[in-house]
């Protein structure tokens, strides 16, 4: 039997790949249960793609104020205001890769064992990816970690809440790039106000704290443009997501459940569900200080992707150091943009999330 050529190789993991399809994220995500995110904001609707050097879009922070009485004959006023703002985020870069060794096509030379092992060793690297994305989409990146994602935290911050609640999440913490989520600081005189999320505090898992903040926040923030013509913000799509800490003393708040409660808490199928939209236990918020409730609307939060880089598969290729080694390296650039932080809030229990 003829020795097999680089070429060969080359080719056989190429045509194996081709077999296979374009890398998907059903193929890993569904069976693994910690990865809650990625089936959110990778779904195709749910996702823009985008070029240039880094990511910018508008949002609107004020109104001009020009409606107002009028009569007949009467001298036009026109006010001109800048309404308009431009928030920014720059690409993030993520990468995985997987292996194969000339022995080991060698020894597995058969079609189906081909396949078998470039299957395997894909899914490892996806599933690796996948896990990376999750932590990261669950935390904000510190002050030095400049080439982290922008995830959840960074556009959904705690602030100063109060047990009322309000629009009190102000700036996120990592201002490597400019202070304010975007580039868009929501402080001080210059500030933009309305560029906060909702939140509030409780101190109990219990029907008159918890669940009536969580009441409130989703009512106030499910804002709707009042103009058919908004650009972003379309019918609400929330998702609910918290650490075992809440959802187990949910479970039991539903077990004594009265009237009182309506039908605001319920449970369909052993999952727990707040105004019929399901609560997401999140294991990458296990531990998290304030044991957070996140409400997320999905219209005004969505992952771009840099266009040719979503999921973009490369080699193989001989690895330069190894010379029986086969390399295919997957990659992505990406962030999670937001477009009203006002549509999403944040519950937590008296410590600031981390």
């Amino acid at each position: 039997m003829a020795s097999l050529q680089a070429s060969d190789i080359a080719d056989l993991i190429t045509t194996t790949q081709k077999d296979l399809g374009r890398m998907k994220w059903t193929d890993i995500s569904y069976s693994l249960q910690e990865h809650v995110a990625l089936p959110m904001i990778l779904q195709k609707e749910k996702v823009s793609y985008q070029s240039g050097q880094g990511l910018q879009w508008n949002v609107q922070t004020a109104t001009s104020g020009a409606a107002k009485d009028t009569g007949l004959y009467a001298v036009d006023q026109v006010n001109v205001t800048d309404v308009m703002q431009t928030a920014t985020a720059p690409w993030r870069h993520m990468t995985t890769n997987y292996a194969l060794e000339r022995r080991e096509i060698a020894m597995n030379r058969t079609p189906a064992q081909i396949v078998d092992l470039v299957k395997i060793r894909r899914h490892d690297a996806m599933s690796s990816l996948a896990t990376h994305m999750e932590e990261r989409f669950w935390s904000q990146p510190s002050a030095n970690q400049t080439d982290r994602l922008y995830g959840l935290p960074y556009w959904i911050t705690r602030g100063s809440p109060t047990a009322a609640g309000g629009f009190l999440g102000g700036d996120p913490t990592y201002t490597a790039e400019g202070v304010g989520a975007g580039g868009l600081t929501s402080q001080g005189v210059n500030g933009f106000s309305n560029w906060q999320n909702w939140s509030g505090s409780y101190t109990n898992v219990t029907s008159v704290d918890l669940i009536r903040a969580w009441r409130k926040a989703s009512t106030f923030t499910n804002f709707k443009a009042p103009s058919p013509y908004a650009q972003y913000e379309g019918p609400s799509n929330y998702g609910y997501y918290t650490n075992y800490s809440v959802i187990g003393p949910l479970e039991e708040v539903l077990e004594a459940q009265n009237e009182n409660l309506g039908n605001d808490l319920a449970s369909k199928d052993g999952q727990v569900m707040f105004r019929r939209t399901p609560v997401q236990w999140v294991p990458q918020l296990e531990g998290a200080t304030g044991n957070p409730v996140y409400g997320v609307n999905w219209q005004s939060l969505r992952p771009a992707f840099l266009a040719g880089e979503y999921l973009r598969e490369e080699g193989p290729a001989k690895a330069s150091n190894q010379h029986t080694v086969f390399l295919t390296h997957v990659d992505m650039t990406m962030n999670l943009l937001c477009y009203n932080r006002r549509s999403n809030f944040l519950l937590s229990s008296g410590a600031d999330v981390t």
